[in-house]
């Protein structure tokens, strides 16, 4: 084989543009392998159509990519609150806090009101603060004594992950790990915590 024979092997065709029937099934097998929201399969759709193209050369056949993302919805494919509740149960049994799921939830383009409806309670915040400072051998849970400097970090890696400061603070103040416990367990027999089974 020559050298001319091997590059012209290596050059790809540019893919065909999008029809209706191909968007179509583009969108059907992203719903199919990936849990989504409307705005992130939006947006992939989006940007499938910028790098393929249209097939027709008339303005108004462009597709309507909204109506397409709705009638997914529609059928069941796409429901953004049940994408909201998994991706928030998974970021807070990973140790993730409260503010780190708004965010994760706002960039999934997820509507302030779900946003707000999976927001965890007081008992999924701190059995998460607990899990990552258990994880990651913070505070009470380090097997060596912590000088103030390498606390200090600790605290801001726990803020990074989305805790409040009076939650990172609790958990690294405790005297010891069975302290920590502690603090978690009081906040499981308020009466008026009733969400704790959505992020178990």
């Amino acid at each position: 084989m020559t050298s001319k024979d091997y590059s012209s092997r290596r050059v790809k065709r540019p893919p065909k543009p999008l029809s209706a029937p191909a968007l179509e099934e583009l969108a059907l097998a992203y719903v199919a392998r990936f849990a989504t929201s409307s705005a992130k399969l939006l947006r992939y759709l989006e940007r499938k159509l910028r790098e393929r193209g249209w097939d027709s050369e008339s303005a108004d056949d462009a597709p309507d990519l909204p109506a397409l993302v709705a009638r997914f919805v529609d059928k069941g494919y796409v429901d953004d609150e049940a994408f909201a509740r998994a991706r928030s149960a998974d970021l807070l049994r990973r140790g993730y806090g409260a503010n780190r799921v708004r965010q994760a939830l706002g960039q999934a383009g997820i509507a302030a009101p779900i946003r707000e409806k999976m927001q965890p309670g007081e008992v999924q915040k701190r059995r998460a603060a607990l899990h990552l400072a258990s994880k990651r051998r913070f505070g009470p849970f380090s097997t060596k004594p912590v000088p103030p400097e390498k606390r200090e970090k600790q605290i801001a890696a726990m803020l990074r992950a989305g805790h409040t400061f009076d939650h990172a603070r609790a958990v690294l103040g405790a005297a010891d790990a069975d302290r920590a416990h502690d603090w978690l367990a009081e906040a499981e027999e308020w009466p008026e915590e009733t969400d704790d089974d959505d992020f178990a």
